[in-house]
């Protein structure tokens, strides 16, 4: 890729950076608001987290159709819709509230699970196409992972923040978040129409997406890949909303601390993927996926094995008696350290894995971007399962979950990820 073509490119580059951003800021919404549901609707931790179960379950329905509208319609016009249907599911959130209705917020939740699966299938592939695939490639989806680690920073600790004390808590409490969401959509949905935005592989495909499917899938380091992505998802979501739904029980912290614990975490993935991006051009994605999994078990080996009277104190957000905010070091739990700093480590997984999962893969690249979107829906069943194990055997114990996802991980780094299917033909 030239410079001329670069500086094309620059604009189309920048929508794709944004739009990864609004994906964490819908999908975050989901972990805090588990909080909310648990206090308003009397349910327990792991009913708290169907919510973003249905926003992750909704890429098992939608993966393959984003897929398909990929195929069809393009990057731009797959992006537009996914915006529209994204601005109804934060909508129908909105409506939950008024109506107080439970069902209706698992509604507006799978609602927007169909949004942030489409925008996943558009930005992944178009930002390692863009950024000329390999290490430049997996750069730039550091690049765009920083962006989006931006606005997952900043949605739990805004949310936690308006809902205070949890005792309390409303669903309306938290409309302010969902007027913004609304407000972001409709300005990107006018941004994007008026921009031109490069269609890379899809005029030149003419296969049957079934095929190219199929075809992707005969790829052995793909597959272990599209596991891997179900297998991250889930352990970047569970680690910091078990975390928070563990601090906000407790009588000495809430959700304020909570919420700027999970912030903490999302910040420390923001940092990671600026660093990222910084080396992604000079060290391989094996070699970062491998350091990084690796230093994961420990850190989340030593949360476990620490007592949780044990603690530290961390730069966050509190909330005093007469309900005045200030920002300090605040005592918590040394669990706690442990947990947000594997942000550092999950913050380069999600483009590593990426990266290396389609790498080689020619003609089958969009096909298999929709396949990784079904995979995604990890993200809701790993931290339910997780939730479950928590209200049975305690949170802590539940990071048990966590060590067994990091573990497959590392064994894709080291030997899943090597591609060992280059006889096939890719164009």
């Amino acid at each position: 890729m030239n410079m001329e073509t670069k500086r094309n490119y620059a604009l189309p580059i920048l929508m794709m950076i944004f739009l990864f951003g609004m994906i964490a800021f819908v999908t975050n919404l989901a972990a805090p608001m588990g909080a909310v549901l648990k206090e308003q609707f009397g349910v327990s931790n792991a009913q708290g987290l169907l919510g973003n179960m249905a926003n992750f379950i909704a890429y098992a329905v939608m993966g393959i159709p984003a897929g398909i509208l990929l195929q069809r319609i393009g990057y731009k016009k797959t992006a537009l819709l996914a915006i529209v249907i994204g601005f109804v599911g934060v909508l129908i959130q909105y409506f939950s509230g008024r109506v107080e209705s439970f069902g209706v917020y698992l509604l507006g939740a799978f609602v927007a699970g169909f949004s942030m699966c489409m925008l996943n299938t558009v930005v992944n592939p178009m930002l390692n196409t863009l950024g000329g695939g390999g290490d430049k490639g997996n750069q730039l989806l550091q690049v765009g992972g920083s962006f989006n680690s931006l606005l997952a920073t900043f949605t739990p600790a805004f949310v936690g923040i308006l809902i205070g004390t949890t005792a309390s808590a409303q669903i309306s409490d938290v409309f302010p978040v969902l007027y913004i969401a609304m407000g972001v959509f409709a300005l990107t949905f006018f941004v994007l129409w008026i921009v031109s935005i490069p269609e890379p592989n899809v005029e030149r495909i003419s296969e049957p997406l079934g095929n190219l499917m199929s075809g992707a899938l005969k790829f052995r380091h793909f597959l272990f890949g599209a596991i891997g992505i179900f297998v991250y998802v889930g352990v970047e979501v569970g680690t910091p909303a078990t975390a928070f739904l563990w601090l906000e029980n407790h009588s000495a912290y809430g959700a304020t601390i909570a919420g700027s614990v999970a912030g903490t975490y999302w910040f420390l993935m923001l940092i990671g993927r600026l660093l990222g991006g910084a080396i992604g051009g000079k060290v391989s994605s094996k070699s970062m996926l491998t350091v990084t999994t690796l230093a994961a078990i420990i850190l989340i080996t030593l949360a476990i094995f620490i007592p949780t009277s044990t603690e530290v104190s961390l730069p966050l957000m509190q909330r005093s008696s007469s309900g005045s905010l200030s920002f300090g070091l605040t005592p918590v739990p040394i669990n706690a350290m442990f947990i947000v700093l594997v942000g550092l480590c999950t913050s380069i997984m999600w483009g590593g894995i990426f990266n290396l999962a389609v790498e080689g893969l020619g003609k089958y690249l969009a096909a298999a971007s929709g396949l990784f979107m079904v995979m995604v829906c990890g993200g809701g069943i790993i931290p339910a399962i997780q939730g479950w194990i928590a209200d049975i055997a305690g949170y802590m114990t539940s990071y048990w979950v966590v060590i067994a996802g990091f573990a497959y991980l590392f064994f894709y780094a080291l030997i899943g990820s090597k591609n060992v299917n280059k006889d096939i033909k890719v164009d």
